[in-house]
């Protein structure tokens, strides 16, 4: 397999005979310009005698009109001491030529063309034979570039992953990179080593079950293959290996180089005393003046607390309890299911202004900020909705003549029809582009009329629907 490659030798013609003992003026003049896609006759002092083009490209750059000059001046001045250096070799008896790549000037940027330059007799003229390199150039722009582009890449790869082994070696919670497969650990980060008490790296290469005391392995072993077969697969408690307490174990699924992984995360047990403030968390909740609710995934209410059943116009909580959100909030089957979906893309929106109808008829708008939760029969959303009827009929009107902004127009969602926002827009540019007609024409409004391409009634009738009839004076 490892051959020696030989280096790589000229040879010439051996069988003299064979060649043809002289050949006529026509046939050599083809030959020569068929070699290469420009061919240069040369005087002996590099005065160029006659040109051949075959490369098409190459017509279009004035090479005719080289003949006559001297080859030196064709070229850029950084080129003119390999064009002496070829007509000196080339005039040596008996000396080798070889390929030498020289820049000619040209409207669109430079050509680069490699010429070998040979004695024609023994008269001292020569010839120049030229292959136009342009596409070997571009050819290796775009592997530079290329390869640029990788080491970019390959930079950015570097530093992320350097942030990344960064979080996993200072994280403060045990986290295990297991092998779906073979359920043996790939990785563990320094905090899985403490709380097992193992030496660093002791548990890498070892099964995952170690981590669990004897009787609870197989429950850990069920609860990955439930973790790759399903979602929302509840955390699992764990009586932890060498009597070292339970520990709640979740893992989530990921490929990586097409290998299937778990990353698997252990929290300690929450101790008792971690749950001395739920009553009073309660009564807060309870108390808290913007309504919340907690809803389950299937969207059905778990729990609310006073201000959201005074909002939603029930006669207690009871009668919440159970029933679906979307039965009051926003416009039905849409305005919730969009929020969910950002919940379970995102973790939580921010301040969605919509409506919350009442039991008894009413409307109110609102602004709602949700989070996602894992909850102990898996995902659960908390939504707190804040009243705003009261800031908006309070906050100034906005005057006709002013154009509203984005967040003003978005705004208008869930408050009016997308028809009725369309037709306030398209009025409000109307009306804006009149005035800049007539304020362009001073006033007049033939004037304005062909300038906004529209005829002299319809502009009068649109300066009477807009209230403009008394902005201009005269039709002159």
């Amino acid at each position: 397999m490892n051959k020696q490659i030989a280096p790589a030798r000229h040879s010439a013609f051996t069988r003299t005979d064979a060649v043809p003992a002289a050949l006529d003026a026509g046939v050599a003049a083809g030959l020569l310009a068929a070699v290469g896609d420009v061919a240069l006759i040369l005087s002996g002092e590099g005065r160029i005698l006659d040109v051949a083009v075959s490369n098409g490209e190459l017509s279009h750059h004035g090479l005719d009109a080289w003949v006559g000059e001297a080859w030196a001046e064709t070229v850029t001045p950084e080129s003119r001491t390999k064009v002496a250096e070829m007509i000196a070799d080339a005039a040596v008896p008996g000396s080798t030529a070889r390929w030498r790549q020289v820049n000619h000037p040209a409207a669109g940027g430079d050509v680069p063309i490699r010429y070998l330059v040979m004695a024609l007799g023994s008269d001292g003229r020569l010839v120049a034979i030229g292959r136009d390199m342009r596409g070997a150039a571009q050819m290796q722009q775009r592997l530079l570039q290329a390869q640029q582009s990788l080491e970019r890449d390959y930079i950015r790869l570097r530093q992320a992953e350097t942030r990344y082994r960064l979080l996993f070696e200072t994280a403060s919670e045990p986290v295990l990179i297991v092998d779906a497969g073979t359920r043996r650990i790939r990785e563990a980060n320094p905090a899985a080593h403490r709380l097992l008490g193992v030496a660093e790296g002791a548990l890498v290469g070892e099964p995952i079950h170690i981590l669990a005391a004897p009787v609870a392995r197989d429950s850990l072993v069920a609860y990955l293959g439930a973790v790759e077969a399903a979602d929302d697969v509840p955390a699992l408690s764990l009586d932890l290996a060498g009597d070292r307490g339970n520990a709640t174990v979740s893992a989530r699924p990921f490929r990586q180089a097409r290998a299937p992984l778990l990353l698997v995360r252990i929290a300690d047990a929450a101790p008792a005393d971690r749950h001395r403030h739920d009553g009073t968390l309660s009564d807060v909740v309870e108390r808290m003046p913007d309504a919340f609710v907690l809803i389950d995934r299937n969207l059905e209410i778990l729990t609310a607390n006073a201000a959201f059943v005074d909002l939603a116009e029930a006669p207690s909580a009871e009668r919440v309890v159970g029933a679906r959100l979307g039965h009051w909030l926003g416009r039905p089957g849409i305005d919730l299911e969009l929020m969910v979906a950002q919940l379970r893309e995102h973790g939580q929106v921010r301040n969605v202004a919509t409506i919350l109808r009442g039991s008894a008829g009413g409307e109110e708008a609102i602004e709602v900020s949700a989070v996602l939760a894992p909850g102990p029969s898996g995902e659960c959303f908390g939504f707190t909705l804040r009243s705003v009827g009261r800031r908006l009929r309070d906050a100034p009107a906005i005057p006709r003549d002013l154009p509203r902004s984005v967040e003003q127009l978005t705004g208008l969602v869930g408050r009016m029809s997308l028809k009725d926002i369309v037709r306030e827009s398209t009025d409000l540019i109307e009306r804006l582009c009149i005035e800049a007609a007539l304020a362009y024409t001073a006033d007049n409004r033939a004037s304005a009329a062909e300038i906004l391409g529209v005829s002299r009634q319809s502009l009068y009738s649109k300066l009477h629907r807009h209230g403009l009839g008394n902005l201009v004076s005269s039709d002159d």
